[in-house]
């Protein structure tokens, strides 16, 4: 089997609980990296091994040793291990939420000072040794700079962690060089593939966590360009028409939404890294966000006119994620896992309760080849038959997602209720298991009803149609 060379180019966003319409903590990616490459979603229960287990990267042979105790975790791998795991976000049970990663770039001359490390731990191992061994998000960004430090990294990323108190971005820019940032409770972030975070305080461990000697490594080789202050996206970062037609735009489109600021330009290089939203955000807006192509702009790739940024949502998505933190509920309920599989403007979220014990059958399935009992290709082949013949199939699919979200919210808040009358914990897990599974056949049931409306029109769309005189 031929594998489809995977590069990873995603869009992100971080809500914290303030700036939350319900005081949720959010954190969520697009996973871009390949129009036709199924991905699986799993739950890995918790295990206890007899001896240390050693991990080796079918990616780059990164390997190095994991605890004998692993924690049960949720995450959404490629359907093949031959070029790496990619499990790329999920909980685990202590509801530390993490999403890896954020594909970045970083300058010539800050990777000359610390080049990056070819068997150094990349994206497709970033979950697997991470999160199923931490309790909290300041312990993930803590075992992944430590993991950083001592292996070296294969490639610039950003990486997203969230817990009941907090969200974070950890920005990993060379071969052992790393910071994180605090996403302020009142505030959001959105990033594209860029590095993000702008000034450092040293002095404050609460907001900023960052390698020891990270000052004294820019300060040893000269690369700040700035006289004072400490830029960490101006010292490692880059500044290209590349970022300004496919970076910026992206960034600039959700400040603009969120923030209504009319004033900032999508190729600015100088948006802020966090920004205070005009009006609570709720889950629906950041799915909003993370399917969205610029509408309500002139760039909106839709249009006919010419399209000179690169969208949020596009062909490319294999599957977009989006973890939301309750903490007024346990962590089993209020820990929920929003996956839209394929396209994300073409597909729906669909809510995953972190209590339950697995998945639907049909979201394990699927690879390169279209499947028809797979979740993911179910989701593809909505939106392929969309796509040709977009303008009179759009309002179906419009119609459809309405429908459907609204209904997955209903659901959702009404398992929330029933599912806090149980006090017995495998009770608990087998109604959430059940519930999540019901959200995800409701979904299936209802694009399945989509596709064949969008196939019976299709049947009078042929080219080698004709107009004929009914008379004859």
């Amino acid at each position: 089997m031929d594998l489809v060379q995977r590069t990873s180019a995603c869009t992100s966003i971080l809500v914290g609980k303030k700036a939350s319409i319900d005081g949720s903590i959010i954190i969520g990616r697009n996973e871009d990296a390949s129009a036709a490459l199924a991905k699986h979603y799993v739950v890995h229960e918790r295990r206890e091994f007899s001896k240390i287990q050693h991990f080796v990267s079918q990616a780059n042979h990164f390997q190095m040793k994991l605890p004998k105790v692993r924690f049960k975790y949720t995450a959404t791998p490629e359907c093949t291990a031959q070029k790496g795991l990619f499990e790329e976000n999920g909980f685990n049970e202590y509801g530390v939420a993490m999403s890896a990663t954020e594909s970045t770039y970083t300058n010539a001359t800050a990777l000359g000072a610390d080049p990056l490390v070819t068997n150094g731990i990349g994206e497709e191992a970033m979950v697997t040794c991470v999160l199923p061994y931490v309790q909290s998000a300041r312990a993930g960004i803590e075992r992944l700079g430590s993991i950083v430090e001592k292996y070296g990294t294969c490639e610039s990323n950003g990486v997203l962690f969230a817990d009941r108190q907090e969200a974070w971005y950890m920005e990993i820019v060379c071969g052992h060089q790393w910071a994180a940032q605090r996403i302020p409770d009142d505030s959001y972030a959105v990033i594209a593939n860029q590095v993000a975070i702008q000034e450092i305080d040293f002095a404050d461990n609460y907001n900023f966590m960052f390698k020891d000697d990270l000052k004294e490594f820019v300060v040893d080789n000269q690369l700040n360009p700035n006289a004072t202050g400490f830029n960490f996206r101006q010292i490692f970062g880059t500044q290209t028409d590349f970022d300004e037609h496919y970076n910026t735009p992206r960034v600039w489109y959700g400040q603009w939404q969120f923030s209504k600021d009319e004033s900032i330009e999508p190729t600015s290089e100088q948006l802020p890294f966090t920004h205070r939203p005009a009006h609570k955000l709720s889950i629906d807006d950041a799915k909003n966000y993370l399917a969205s192509h610029f509408e309500k702009t002139p760039y909106d790739v839709l249009n006919e006119q010419a399209h000179p940024y690169r969208p949020i949502s596009l062909a490319k998505t294999q599957e977009s994620h989006l973890l939301q933190i309750r903490p007024q509920l346990a962590p089993a309920i209020g820990c929920v896992q929003w996956l839209a599989l394929g396209v994300t403007a073409q597909s729906v979220y669909v809510p995953f309760y972190l209590g339950m014990t697995q998945t639907p059958n049909f979201y394990q399935i699927g690879d390169v080849h279209y499947d028809q009992k797979s979740a993911y290709w179910l989701y593809k082949l909505a939106g392929v038959l969309v796509d040709s013949h977009y303008h009179e199939f759009g309002p179906l699919l419009k119609e459809c997602q309405a429908k459907v979200n609204a209904q997955l919210n209903a659901r959702l808040r009404q398992s929330d209720r029933e599912a806090q009358e149980y006090s017995n914990k495998t009770m608990l897990a087998n109604y959430l298991t059940q519930q999540s599974a019901a959200n995800a056949k409701y979904a299936a049931q209802q694009y399945r009803q989509l596709i064949a409306e969008l196939v019976t029109r299709a049947t009078a769309m042929s080219p080698l149609n004709y107009q004929t005189d009914l008379n004859l």
